[in-house]
């Protein structure tokens, strides 16, 4: 298996897990999803394409708000994730969407398919966002809009976990949120993918987390720098190394009401 091949399998199970995922203590997920779907005008007989769909977050509204002379398509390679929106699918009664099991880095639709592609909270998890972008623009009609959410590149403690990984292994790995860390950066991968009136809001929100387990596990490192090879070098005295770095770090943070975090998103349109 392949360092990709693992860093996938880690995502599948990592997802997988999360089975109430819709109502995480202190995550935003439903209103994520529905801020984004605010952030573009859809209209009744659009077709849609929400890439990584999750549990439906994103896809179940806008098959209601496309209509039945819509359509929807919604991608995900976490079964258990499309076992959830199926569950919904079945109480809304919706006949003009279609869940696909797939990877959605391999899988294909033919050129100017798509009024809108959405992408909410997963595209930081792609290994090539700018290929990835560059599909969804080919996906796109003329005019279409690509709508998705990132974090800025500092929060969900970032820049801890850099920190410590660079002192353990003596070198700097790219971090999973530097890709589309910062506005600019959005903006440089968009245009480069060919998009225009690209549109970025930054919607700033943070908790306080009670982290009972102070310890890395693998998939965490492995998903964080997106199964760097140089994760699967890691002696056993590195990762007891990093565990200790890491529950010092912790504990210097730690308060009577948790470890703040920050969870700011960035909500990002552009046109084809």
């Amino acid at each position: 298996m392949t360092d990709l091949d693992s860093y996938k399998q880690q995502l599948r199970e990592f997802y997988g897990s999360r089975t109430t995922y819709d109502h995480e203590e202190g995550t935003r997920h439903p209103l994520e999803a529905k801020l984004l779907l605010e952030f573009v005008p859809l209209e009744l007989g659009q077709k849609i394409l929400d890439v990584a769909t999750g549990t439906g977050l994103v896809a179940i509204p806008a098959a209601e708000k496309v209509g039945s002379e819509g359509y929807v398509i919604g991608i995900d390679l976490t079964p258990e994730m499309l076992d959830q929106a199926r569950l919904k699918l079945a109480t809304a009664g919706l006949q003009n969407i279609e869940l696909i099991e797939a990877d959605a880095e391999y899988f294909n639709f033919n050129d100017s398919s798509f009024d809108v592609v959405f992408c909410c909270e997963a595209i930081v998890l792609f290994p090539d966002i700018l290929a990835t972008l560059q599909k969804w623009y080919r996906f796109l009609k003329p005019g279409g809009f690509v709508a998705f959410t990132c974090p800025p590149e500092t929060a969900y403690m970032a820049s801890l976990h850099q920190s410590i990984y660079t002192r353990v292994l003596g070198v700097s790995l790219p971090y999973i949120l530097e890709p589309l860390g910062t506005p600019e950066k959005c903006h440089n991968l968009l245009n480069q993918a060919g998009f225009r009136d690209i549109e970025i809001k930054i919607e700033p929100s943070g908790r306080y987390r009670h982290l009972r387990d102070n310890r890395l596990s693998r998939t965490a490192i492995n998903i964080n720098f997106k199964g760097n090879p140089l994760l699967s070098k890691l002696s056993q005295e590195q990762l007891n190394q990093l565990q200790v770095e890491y529950k010092a770090e912790i504990e210097k943070l730690a308060t009577a009401q948790g470890i703040w975090e920050d969870t700011t998103k960035f909500f990002v349109r552009a046109r084809k």
